[in-house]
């Protein structure tokens, strides 16, 4: 059975593979922007009888600078779909390198302005279900 660090790691593996942006698995102190933030959200326990799988559920912070709005949100909208998009880099291996049994980007919710100390910045949260 995989541990919660190593899916995380798995998923901020995954969005490594998009041109341009930082990802973290772990939450960092100070954010430099284009990053991705995988955490932990929630756990359903025994998906599968005698402890055969779990059901992770984690989120992806996905945040990007906003020097200017227009830019920001343009962006931040090339990360939302398509082949540079964080749905598809986690989804291209639904295994994360092995250490899943499947994986998928169920939705993005909460596009909005995110302050960070004195900085605005512009974010949106990803879902990402896990079995393993």
């Amino acid at each position: 059975m995989a541990s919660v660090s190593d899916l995380r790691t798995g998923i901020a593996d995954a969005m490594g593979a998009i041109s341009g942006l930082r990802t973290s698995s772990t939450v960092p102190d100070n954010p430099r922007p284009p990053i991705g933030i995988v955490m932990p959200e929630r756990i359903a326990y025994d998906l599968n009888a005698r402890r055969g799988a779990d059901t992770y559920f984690f989120t992806v912070l996905l945040i990007v600078s906003r020097a200017d709005d227009r830019a920001a949100q343009n962006n931040l909208d090339a990360y939302l779909v398509g082949d540079g998009s964080v749905k598809a880099a986690i989804e291209a291996d639904r295994t994360l390198g092995g250490v899943a049994n499947t994986c998928r980007v169920t939705e993005m919710s909460s596009y909005s302005s995110l302050p960070i100390g004195d900085v605005l910045y512009l974010a949106a949260q990803f879902t990402v279900e896990v079995v393993a």
